[in-house]
């Protein structure tokens, strides 16, 4: 039997930015559930979560202080317990967030274990002396400097790869790790449909070898956590693995292992990135590099033993018709042609909150305007490095965190519909164009095609099973066709704002979905600016 999982969307949730119910400018449980019914109209089958935990903030909410309690800004256990059983009630699972690389250092196994060398919670935690009067080695942290943070009061370094208010776990600690496994529980039990791991990739690290990805205990330490926790339960996993490649994807989702249902691998997130380099130095879009990574992850992973997640966008990543597609007269268009391209492919979809409108990337002049810690921290350290300002505020501009992270865009309304004080990061400016009330008003709205594509997922079993085929053509045209049980489906995509040709020897049967007026014919089209569609063929 195939798992709902495979045949679901799955829709993601940026609390903070999504709807605020009460007039602090901060997202919340109650404004979320406000919006059930609009989600349901859209079809999705679940909800990721993105922390919604009690958290200091210093990156929102992926420091956490306390894994079975609500933050006070989203609201109490009694809203999310409300929340799960609303959603439950339209047919829609909620996902949590799982973030058991590192806790915030006000997490009550960080105060503890900072007492004393010898406090029962030291071993949760990674602690070295200094070598030399210096840190124990040249780990960085992904938020700029070293990974390691001198503590006074016991003369030790602590590892955190991330910002030094987020220290890691030690998960060679078991006591450690099934602490995690009945935190794990106490959420499934309450009836969430599964959580996505935040950097679980780390877990497995050994900072004395400088491992950090992909460790040697790392596939150990996910089957001991899937016996403990998963085994037995109708619910997803997802792992956010950054440096996943094939192999490693495989090892993750192959069911006979016993680990996750899938990954999120983020090759396709690299081909704008300069080799080697962070991924704050770009170099220009190539539209053929995108499909040669797209077609690489349909034809070679075994999808009878392995799965793969869909995604262009979530809070980590900017907006991808700003990206890749044309945020200017193409918007719509593009919006549309990235839908169609990437949902009808093998593997899980999901969709980030505010692409099935086709909100866009939020520019900014100067480092003020900027919230998020990564892209501050980066400009802060670039700029001693001889960087000009100019420069930094372009990168931040292409790829920077807060570009996903702009509240949703509900209505032409003031601030968008989405508070009724003060947002806590500005708004685009372009709410008063593009938002959910449009979108629902106008047929031909980016919305109704994500609705459909979804709809299609739903009833047409060849998406979830079919084969997957790549078509030649044009290095920058998209083509595949998806089969199952003597039906044919051929989708095509041009992945630019230049007219392409396309030729294919099949006749149309039936048009499914289209961007533009749909063909007639196959035969040598002029394929338009982001044009896109799927047809029936035989």
């Amino acid at each position: 039997m195939t798992p709902w999982w495979k045949n679901a969307v799955i829709y993601q949730i940026y609390p903070k930015s999504f709807q605020d119910s009460n007039g602090d400018g901060i997202g919340d449980l109650p404004g979320i559930m406000s919006h059930l019914d609009y989600l349901q109209k859209l079809g999705i089958d679940a909800i990721w979560l993105s922390p919604i935990y009690k958290s200091p903030g210093i990156d929102n909410g992926y420091d956490i202080a306390d894994y079975e309690a609500i933050d006070p800004q989203y609201g109490t256990m009694q809203d999310m317990d409300k929340l799960i059983c609303e959603a439950k009630k339209r047919g829609i699972r909620i996902i949590m967030d799982l973030v058991v690389n590192h806790t915030s250092d006000q997490h009550q196994w960080f105060i503890e274990a900072r007492k004393s060398k010898d406090n029962p919670y030291r071993d949760f935690y990674i602690w070295r002396d200094p070598v030399a009067g210096h840190e124990p080695n040249d780990l960085k942290s992904d938020f700029s400097g070293s990974a390691w943070q001198f503590d006074a009061q016991t003369g030790q370094y602590y590892l955190h790869f991330f910002a030094p208010q987020q220290p890691d776990l030690n998960w060679q600690n078991p006591q450690l790790r099934h602490k995690i496994y009945d935190m794990m529980n106490f959420w499934l039990d309450k009836g969430i449909g599964g959580f996505r791991m935040d950097v679980i990739e780390l877990i497995g690290k050994e900072p004395d070898r400088k491992i950090r990805e992909n460790g040697p205990q790392l596939h150990h330490y996910i089957q001991e956590m899937n016996q403990a926790v998963l085994a037995n339960r109708d619910v997803v996993t997802v792992g956010e693995t950054w440096s996943a490649d094939l192999d490693s994807a495989r090892k993750y989702s192959d069911p006979d292992r016993h680990e996750l249902s899938m990954i999120f691998q983020f090759e396709d997130q690299n081909i704008d990135k300069q080799l080697g380099k962070p991924k704050w130095d770009l170099k220009p879009f190539k539209a053929s590099d995108l499909k040669k990574v797209l077609v690489k992850w349909q034809t070679q992973i075994d999808y009878n033993h392995g799965w793969n997640s869909l995604f262009w966008e979530n809070h980590d990543l900017p907006r991808v018709i700003s990206r890749w597609g044309d945020d200017g007269k193409y918007r719509v268009q593009s919006a549309k042609m990235f839908g169609i391209a990437l949902h009808l492919m093998r593997g899980t979809p999901y969709i980030y909150n505010g692409e099935e409108i086709g909100m866009t990337n939020c520019p900014v002049k100067d480092i003020s305007e900027v919230e998020d810690l990564e892209s501050i921290n980066m400009y802060n350290e670039r700029l001693k490095q001889g960087y000009t300002k100019e420069e930094l505020i372009r990168s931040i501009n292409t790829k920077g965190r807060d570009n996903a992270r702009r509240p949703m865009q509900w209505s032409a309304a003031s601030a968008a519909g989405f508070t009724t004080g003060t947002p806590w990061l500005a708004l685009n400016p372009n709410y008063q164009d593009i938002n959910v009330q449009a979108a629902l008003a106008d047929p031909q709205s980016v919305f109704y095609t994500y609705q459909k594509l979804i709809k299609l997922r739903h009833e047409n079993e060849i998406i979830t099973n079919g084969s997957f085929t790549p078509v030649s053509a044009s290095p920058s045209v998209l083509a595949y066709y998806r089969e199952l049980a003597g039906k044919r489906w051929l989708v095509v995509a041009n992945l630019t704002g230049s007219i392409e040709q396309f030729s294919a020897p099949d006749k149309i049967n039936q048009v499914l979905i289209s961007n533009y007026n749909a063909p007639q014919s196959l035969n040598n089209i002029n394929l338009r600016p982001y044009e896109a569609f799927a047809v029936v063929v035989k």
